[in-house]
Formats: structure tokens, sequence, C-alpha cells
């Protein structure tokens, strides 16, 4: 539990630095009075008992796909009620992807306000501080992006304590207001929330916006349900995060009602002015804590992503001898440094960050409720009527905040919708990409069995050796072994027909991950199956067929073959020819096979073949 309160709860552990700050800010046009604080607050309270305590943690978390969480997990999930090629898998794999890329701009936003709003602490300090701001800021990000390679395994183990100690300073800094205006108290009865929406419409639908705020971080106790299991995320958050982030809240609410001055920082002036130092100084050791776990959690999501098909494959590292899910990917890194350093330095407060932070993260649990109806209706067998009370209840309250963030689109809400529209067109471009490849070499391909029988009437001459040839279908002959008996008219003594295939669950047992099939003449196939989770290795893969089968290797007498195709555009049924284009240089750019699976480069023969889409 103190492990998950460490990674999981730092992003939504953070936004009382600005949450409530941009509840009251001065753009939302609301007058200042007690009946707007209990309102507020109200809000407050019941968004975390609906959408946290309610959706993601009752509800939510029972749909795990072999125990592990996330959008692309829920979606994979989700697509075993759907027949393969359908229109309904193609809805569920778009509503999926969009998620995901949507994701990817919580990434980006989460370490700029985050830090931001910490460092912007040292104002309250004093006003001469406020050039260092910017600065400040954008070396803590760059240092956290580069310490990445090093990996999060040290660092880890100090992200639970820290983050006890961050949440038992916010409870205590909440408990010593609420003691001083115990009333605030009230705002637990949501007529209060209804009477502040009645009374101020439309701007109070806009501060609804701003509520939203302090949700931010939700979808990650999801998504890192694999990690930790649902029971210690389920009394982490019950026990220690939400009563904690409740008297914080409650604590600035009973604070305006006494001193409404101190609506420009609430968080750093519940305080005394000798404490705000350090509060700054554990503020921005939490939000960078609050960063790893979203950053970690971007090279989590495109890990899966590339083993599902939607991203190119990519360099992958392990960073930890003991733990698997923890990788580092540099071109995913750098990329994330570049996007947020731009996006700080392009909005430059946390409050203007804030608009387009909502944007991100609500269209995520919108995509994340659909799925999960899909799953209760069809794997859980609900009742439809339950399935539609609960659901449509969870989606009143995901398009409210939603309508409510969409009227911030000029004010910064253009950010993620636009990266997230630029991510969701390459994902769905290589998908779609790689389905017109597959679809290709089956309409051209020949069928392996037929032409090795024919092949052993009259065989070529064998030499001495073993050769796999990696194929991406185990019915039809890879290029390559067309190509090496074209050019070279040899076949090895031994031949290993060899397919990785993904199942759409996290992780496969090695027991079961191994197929072989013996055709005759010391020629077999092999399939070779990997969870998402997990990253195919041609040596743990020999390993295994060696157990399964009896048969021994000696990898300096084994040659690896693969296909390095060149792909071409053409007017040919598929994609319009921009998005081909677009796929052709995507796949001349992509990470090599070799690198991904791990293949002795010493070992590795490749032979190119053009192919048209």
């Amino acid at each position: 539990m103190i492990a998950a309160i460490g990674v999981v709860f730092g992003d939504i552990g953070t936004s009382p630095l600005y949450a409530l700050k941009e509840c009251f800010s001065p753009d939302h046009g609301i007058p200042f009075s007690p009946g707007a604080v209990y309102g507020v607050i109200s809000m407050v309270f019941w968004a975390f008992a609906i959408v946290v305590s309610l959706k993601y943690v009752l509800f939510v978390m029972r749909a795990n796909n072999h125990g592990e969480g996330g959008i692309l997990a829920l979606m994979a999930l989700a697509l075993r009620t759907a027949p393969a090629g359908s229109k309904r898998s193609l809805l569920i794999i778009m509503a999926g992807v969009f998620g995901a890329c949507m994701f990817y701009g919580d990434a980006i936003i989460t370490p700029a306000i985050s830090v931001l709003s910490a460092v912007e602490g040292m104002e309250v300090i004093s006003s001469d501080f406020t050039r260092y701001v910017i600065p400040v800021t954008i070396f803590i990000l760059v240092v956290l992006f580069f310490i990445q390679k090093t990996g999060t395994d040290i660092v880890g183990k100090l992200f639970g304590p820290v983050m006890l100690i961050w949440f038992a300073v916010i409870g205590l800094m909440g408990l010593h207001q609420v003691i001083q205006n115990p009333a605030i108290f009230g705002a637990i009865n949501p007529m209060h929330a209804i009477h502040f929406m009645n009374e101020h419409a439309l701007q109070g639908f806009i501060v609804l916006g701003a509520v939203f705020l302090v949700l931010t971080g939700a979808e990650a106790l999801y998504a890192d349900m694999g990690h930790f299991g649902a029971k210690p995320i389920r009394m982490g958050w019950f026990f220690i995060v939400m009563p904690c982030l409740i008297l914080n809240y409650f604590g600035q609410g009973a604070m305006f009602l006494s001193h409404p001055e101190v609506i420009t920082n609430p968080f750093f002036l519940m305080v005394p002015e000798g404490f705000v130092f350090p509060l700054v100084i554990l503020a921005t050791v939490a939000t960078v804590i609050a960063s790893q776990a979203v950053i970690s959690g971007a090279f989590s999501m495109t890990s899966q992503a590339i083993l599902l098909g939607f991203v190119p494959r990519m360099k992958v590292r392990h960073t930890s001898d003991r733990e698997i899910g923890q990788i580092y990917m540099p071109f995913v890194n750098w990329t994330l440094l570049i996007l947020v350093v731009a996006v700080v330095l392009a909005f430059k407060k946390s409050e203007n960050l804030a608009a387009a932070y909502g944007i991100a993260v609500t269209t995520t649990m919108i995509v994340t409720t659909f799925l999960a109806a899909i799953v209760m209706r069809v794997v859980w067998r609900w009742n439809t009527l339950l399935v539609s009370l609960v659901i449509g209840a969870f989606l009143v309250v995901d398009f409210a905040f939603l309508m409510a963030n969409l009227l911030k689109i000029m004010e910064g809400g253009w950010f993620p919708l636009l990266l997230g529209a630029a991510c969701f067109l390459l994902l769905m471009t290589w998908y779609q990409g790689r389905q017109l490849l597959r679809q290709r070499s089956v309409e051209e391909g020949i069928e392996l069995k037929g032409f090795i029988d024919v092949l052993m009437q009259n065989p070529p001459h064998r030499v001495e050796g073993t050769a796999v040839f990696l194929t991406a279908h185990v019915d039809y002959l890879p290029v390559s072994f067309l190509h090496n008996l074209k050019h070279n008219h040899v076949l090895h003594e031994r031949v290993f027909f060899l397919k990785v295939s993904i199942w759409d669950v996290p992780y496969v047992k090695d027991d079961e991950r191994i197929t072989l099939r013996d055709l005759g003449n010391n020629i077999h196939i092999v399939r070779a199956v990997y969870g998402f989770n997990e990253t195919p290795d041609m040596g743990n893969i020999i390993e295994l067929i060696e157990k399964s089968s009896g048969l021994t290797f000696d990898l300096m007498n084994t040659s690896f073959f693969l296909s390095r195709d060149t792909i071409v555009s053409t007017e040919l049924p598929g994609m319009a020819m921009w998005r081909e284009r677009l796929f052709c240089w995507m796949y001349q750019n992509a990470g090599r096979q070799s690198d991904f699976f791990k293949i002795p480069a010493n070992r590795l023969v490749e032979l190119g073949a053009k192919v048209e889409i």
C-alpha cells in the first residue's frame, strides 16, 4: 500500500497546489461569498465520492485484464466481445487508441503544471522570486528527464515514504484550518453544490471545469493496478489519500471564509511564513514524483502499444533486473522533454495550463466509461438495465465535466486536442497500414506446408547449420525464405519458421509460450506467444524451444533470416495516398526487428523485398 501511494497517487495528490486557486480565479466572474465557498467545496467532495470512489475504485477497477489495468488493457478486454475485423471491433479500437492518445497529453501537461505550481510557491516568500519560477521549473524538469535512463529502481523506494509525508503534511495543514472554522463541514451537504450551480448558471458551469482539476490522476488508480493489485490501491485511497485530500480542500475552504485575501495562492498561505520555503521544497519533490509516475506510464503504454500493433518498433531498455515493468524508451523520453519544456515556455503560469489539463483527462475518462460499459454487459453479463443506470449516471457526470472544459478550448484546451488528434492519426495509420501489409502477404503469399511438401520431393542441396526464418503468418512462406532459396540455392539441414504472436493478456506463462509443429525433414513451425506487457527475446525463445522439444541449438551455427521490406504506396485499395506515404515513412524509420527481438547481429541475415500497398 505504501508503494502504491508513492506511485499511483502522486498526480491526484498534488492537485491541491492549484485546483482551488483555479476554482476561485477572478476570470470566472464569481462574486466571492460564503455561499460560493460552500458550493465549490461541496462539488469537490462529491466529485471525489462519485468519480474516484464509486466509479474508479468500486466499479472500473473490477474490469481488469488478468490483473492489468489501463485503457489499452481495457480495450483488449472489450475486443474479445467483437469479431475480428468487424465494424464493432474497429470502433472499440478507435475509442481505446484515442483515449490512449489523450493520455499522452496528460503525460506532457502533468509535469509542467505540477512542477510549475510547486515552484510558484516561491512567489509567496517574495515577489522578487517571480522571475526565477520558469528557469527553476525547466531546470528541475530537464534533470528529471535526464535521470530516466538510470531507471527508477532506487528512487522508487523513496516514493512511498515521501508521499506518505506529503499526505500527512497536507492533511495536518487542512486540519489546522478546519479546527478554526469547523462549519465548513456543512459543505458535505450536496444542496450547497446544487444551489451554487442554480445561482451562478454559466459561471458556475465554467467553475465546474476548474473543480475537475481535483480529479486529475484518477485514471492512474486504474492504469497502475497491474503493478500493485486492486486491494492496496483501494486501501490507500480510502484510509490515507482521500481523507488527507478532503481535509486539505476543506481546510482551504475554511481559510477562505475567514481570510478571502488568500485566494491568490491558498495552498502556500495555509502555513505561517517561516514554513513556506520547506513546504515549497516538499511540494517540488512531490510533484517530481507525480511527474515520474506519468512518465513511467507513458513508457509502459507505448511498450503495450508497440506489441498490440499501434506504434512502430522502437528501442526499449529494461532498467531493473527484478521488475519487468521498469523500462526506458529514449525516443519517448526526449520527445516528452521537448514538449514539456515548450509547454512551460508557452503557458508560463500554472493557471494558464489548467484549461488544457482538464480536457486531456476528461476525454480519457469518458472512453474508459464506454469501454467499461461493454465489459459490464458482454463479459460480466450484467443486466442491461443495471448497466444503463450505472454507466448513464457516470456519463452524466463525465459529460458535464467535459462540456465545462470545452468552454476553455481557446484558453489552452486546444493543445491536448491537437496533440491527441495527431497521435491518433499516427497510431491508426500504423495499425491500418500493418493490416494492409498482412492482407497483401496473404493475397500474394505461398502456402507454407504445400510448398515444403513439393520442395522436398526434389530437395535442394542442404548445408550444415540451423536457419530460423521470422514470419508474419504461420501458414505462408516468409519472403526471406524464398529469396534465400532463389539466390543461394541451398537449404539448411535444420529449418525453423518462427512466428511471434502477441495475445490480449498482459503476461503469458513460459510453459504456454511455445507451440512447435514438425513438418518432417527437420523442418519446423514455431509460434512464440507473448503478453502485451512483455518484450520478446530471441534468446529466451531458443531456450524454451530446447526445453519443450529436446532439440539443441548451437548459436554459432545458427542463422536468423529477416525480410527487410521496402513499402511503396500505390493506387491499390487501402488508405488514402497521403496516409500510405505517411505509413511508408513510419515503416522505413521504425526500429529494426533484429534489435527489438534481441537477435545477435553476427548471426543475422536480412533480405530485401518490395511490397506495394
